[in-house]
């Protein structure tokens, strides 16, 4: 009974599984047909694709054929070409012979030429054969005769040039950035003179502009008429072609100088000029006191209005007093003297110490100055330094200057006021002396009177 009923059970359930066990395969087929179609297509556009790129691969190498023929014919040309020139050279050689280093000789010739045109003041006006000179320069072949002619004629007319006078209008540019035309003499190659005096020429601007400085007794326009019609050939001539005119900017003037030294410069010159009106002032003082002195010793029983007539004073008024007292009157007039003597020595002693000091400042000062420009611009350019190393000389100079003729000065007033001095000491020791024979005098004749009236 119970394999009745699992034998049933099973034929029931095997019923449904055969169902989806044939659908399962029915889509099975039916994909595996689809797919079958699509390979069938991919194959078939593979099949195009290598067509394609065979023949991309037949036309590439085509024309890989074809650049190999090209090149190899190219090559055999260029061969051919290689072997006709060296024949040619070889040919050009044998018959230019020496004519290569004509050539060369001709446009180095002609490159100085071209630079002489260029710069020297005869471009001008002598500018005829410019052209011919510029094209013997430029030229890569040799040249032909009729250059070679204009080469001839462009340096004969530079050698004319230079050895005559001609009066030209020069483009000229003034101060104010305005371009004239001035009326000049032109003095051979050596310069241009006009109103203003030598002009500078500008070959490649062509313009002119007047020196920064021009020279002492300098030639102008009108000097020159005026010397030309006294037929007189004297004239101021700059024979380095402008180098020497150039060079006068940078030759600083005494102001220049001064200048220079800056704040420091300017204390130094004010003490030299304070010192200078002190030893000057005590100098002719001196030298009145000196003649008033000479003075009062040739007539000495006047006193006058100076020191030794004042100590020929002190003396009449004091004479009366002992020797001991006498002698500390007259040395304290003396001193008195002494002081005003000496007055304003010590203040040109200290500015002749002081004005070396102060040098010594303003060079200091200056090579702070230049380190300072070092540090900033570096040291490739002189010029900028220049400031800092002019001040710090100028201002040693100015201090050894000033100090000179200061310590100079007070040596010498020291000695005249020295020298009075001691005529005061000497005539007052005399005085001294005398006063001293007096009272012995005296009291001898003192002692004489007694010893009578004793006896």
């Amino acid at each position: 009974m119970k394999l009745k009923a699992l034998a049933i059970a099973l034929c029931m359930a095997s019923v449904p599984f055969t169902a989806s066990a044939e659908s399962v395969v029915q889509q099975a087929k039916q994909e595996n047909v689809a797919q079958q179609q699509h390979n069938v297509k991919r194959e078939a556009g593979f099949s195009q694709e290598a067509q394609k790129i065979r023949q991309q691969r037949d036309a590439l190498l085509a024309q890989r054929n074809t650049l190999k023929e090209q090149t190899e014919l190219l090559s055999q040309s260029f061969s051919t070409n290689e072997a006709e020139l060296a024949k040619l050279e070889q040919q050009l050689q044998l018959d230019s012979g020496s004519l290569g280093e004509l050539f060369g000789v001709v446009r180095q010739t002609a490159k100085e030429l071209k630079a002489e045109q260029s710069y020297a003041v005869t471009g001008v006006d002598v500018t005829k054969y410019i052209p011919v000179v510029d094209q013997i320069v430029d030229a890569k072949a040799l040249p032909s005769m009729p250059q070679l002619k204009g080469l001839w004629q462009a340096m004969e007319s530079q050698i004319v040039a230079s050895g005559e006078l001609a009066k030209v209008n020069v483009p000229f540019i003034n101060g104010d950035g305005e371009q004239t035309t001035e009326k000049a003499l032109r003095l051979g190659a050596l310069g241009i003179v006009a109103d203003q005096g030598y002009l500078k020429w500008d070959g490649p601007r062509h313009l002119a502009t007047a020196y920064q400085q021009q020279p002492e007794n300098g030639p102008q326009l009108s000097d020159l008429a005026a010397i030309a019609a006294a037929g007189s050939e004297s004239i101021a001539l700059d024979p380095s072609r402008g180098v020497m005119l150039e060079q006068l900017a940078n030759a600083p003037t005494l102001e220049d100088r001064l200048t220079a030294g800056g704040v420091v410069g300017k204390i130094i010159l004010l003490l030299l000029a304070i010192g200078a009106g002190i030893a000057i002032f005590r100098g002719v003082k001196l030298a009145i006191i000196n003649r008033q002195i000479k003075q009062q010793l040739k007539n000495p029983t006047q006193a006058g209005n100076n020191p030794l007539g004042r100590i020929l004073a002190v003396y009449n008024k004091e004479q009366n007093r002992s020797v001991e007292a006498l002698e500390l009157r007259l040395l304290e007039a003396i001193v008195d003297e002494q002081q005003g003597l000496e007055k304003g020595l010590s203040m040109l002693k200290l500015f002749a110490a002081l004005a070396p000091m102060l040098g010594l400042l303003g060079t200091v000062t200056g090579m702070i100055e230049t380190f300072q420009v070092i540090t900033q611009f570096g040291n490739g350019d002189p010029k900028v330094m220049a400031g800092g190393i002019s001040m710090a000389l100028v201002t040693t100079v100015l201090g050894l200057i000033a100090a000179m003729p200061l310590l100079l000065a007070h040596n010498v007033l020291s000695t005249q006021a020295e020298n009075i001095r001691l005529i005061l000491e000497k005539q007052g020791i005399s005085l001294v002396a005398q006063q001293a024979e007096k009272n012995e005098s005296s009291q001898a004749s003192n002692r004489n009177v007694l010893a009578e009236q004793a006896a």
